[in-house]
């Protein structure tokens, strides 16, 4: 396939698999456990107590903070910043009767009372895409790891889609909506991808194509910069990373840790073989879709494809054999207590299943609900 005219997008490769989070959590009241529009005011006193400030951030709606890292070497090292910034964070919550949430939704919040963020980019977003853009009380954790070589970095985002079930199973953290339990663990996953650029992304097999695809985009007025590509995986060209997008808020520190500990260990894993000359297996793109939606309905119980020959697996079985496989990954990358701790989660519950356990012992008490995710946040600092 020839591209003839095309955009020029520079990967600046990072020389080591370098680490960065960002963690998305939602501000209720600590009264009626509704979300609260304060994050101009929570950033107003959070940030002189702040050692660094920009490693909180505004987003889409001001019902929402992102706590940020900047560039680490290991998952402690991520965790020790995502820490000093949330010891501080919380206290300002406190001032303001606020306190943060982490999950992928909220199970009562309104959209209609929630309020944007002013910025050009924000009210643009919601213009052009309307009801479901406003719909988007939606909260996640997003992981950039480093990668050294820019014509690596596509087949490893593709080979990485095999493990996409895994991570939404794992973090799946919205099984209630707008008052209603929808039957999915994880209702994020199927909302965010209704924008028009979210979603799963193309399994692109060079640079080549990628750029053409972007040009498209930009030439069509589609996007206005690269940024607007919202995919559940995507390059991030400027910091040399590819970032997962895939995962659902997180309400505790531990789990956190397990998840970023195993995007490492995964992105690593791939990489180092593809380097190596291996041909590492890939799935095509319907046998994707359908596991994405199979853990987001699922979550840990979901049944997933294994292969191209359409082999099927229960997926807590697949990621037990994982986990074990990724051992020396994670000892060399020096996460290894922190993979590991992801084996406990399939018999403690995920997010999903705790929230739904709340639920069902107060008679459906969606308050119950929010104090619970609350807490284990609190619980785990």
């Amino acid at each position: 396939m020839c591209f003839a005219v095309r955009v020029r997008i520079d990967f600046h490769g990072s020389a080591e698999p370098t680490l960065g989070v960002e963690w998305e959590l939602a501000l209720v009241d600590r009264r009626t456990r509704d979300l609260r529009n304060d994050a101009a005011h929570l950033f107003a006193r959070a940030r002189p107590r702040l050692e660094r400030p920009d490693r909180l951030h505004q987003e889409l709606l001001k019902n929402t903070v992102e706590l940020v890292t900047g560039i680490c070497h290991t998952v402690e090292e991520a965790m020790s910043d995502l820490r000093r910034t949330l010891e501080r964070v919380v206290p300002a919550g406190d001032d303001l009767d606020i306190d943060l949430y982490g999950a992928g939704t909220h199970p009562f919040a309104s959209w209609i009372g929630q309020q944007l963020t002013e910025g050009h980019r924000y009210q643009e977003l919601i213009d052009r895409t309307q009801w479901w853009g406003r719909q988007m009380l939606i909260w996640g954790v997003h992981v950039h790891v480093g990668l050294p070589e820019r014509d690596r970095v596509l087949p490893v985002l593709s080979a990485l889609l095999n493990y996409h079930p895994h991570l939404q199973a794992l973090s799946a953290s919205s099984p209630i909506w707008a008052g209603v339990d929808t039957g999915y663990a994880s209702n994020r996953a199927l909302m965010f991808q209704q924008l028009p650029t979210a979603g799963l992304p193309f399994q692109f097999t060079t640079w080549a194509e990628f750029e053409a695809f972007a040009q498209d985009q930009l030439t069509t007025g589609v996007i206005d910069e690269l940024s607007e590509v919202r995919w559940d995986l995507r390059p991030a060209p400027h910091l040399g990373t590819l970032e997962n997008r895939v995962c659902d808020g997180v309400s505790d520190m531990g789990e956190l840790a397990g998840l970023v500990a195993l995007m490492h260990c995964l992105v690593v894993d791939i990489d180092t073989r593809i380097a190596a000359g291996e041909r590492v297996p890939v799935l095509p793109p319907w046998h994707v879709q359908e596991n994405k939606w199979r853990a987001a309905r699922y979550g840990l119980d979901a049944i997933i494809i294994v292969d191209a020959q359409s082999h099927e697996r229960l997926l807590t079985d697949d990621l037990a054999d994982l986990l074990v496989r990724l051992e020396p990954v994670a000892a060399r990358l020096g996460c290894l207590d922190e993979l590991a701790s992801l084996a406990d989660l399939p018999g403690r519950g995920a997010s999903y299943q705790r929230q739904r356990a709340v639920a069902e012992r107060t008679g459906d008490d969606l308050v119950a609900v929010v104090d619970s995710v609350v807490h284990e946040l609190l619980a785990s600092l």
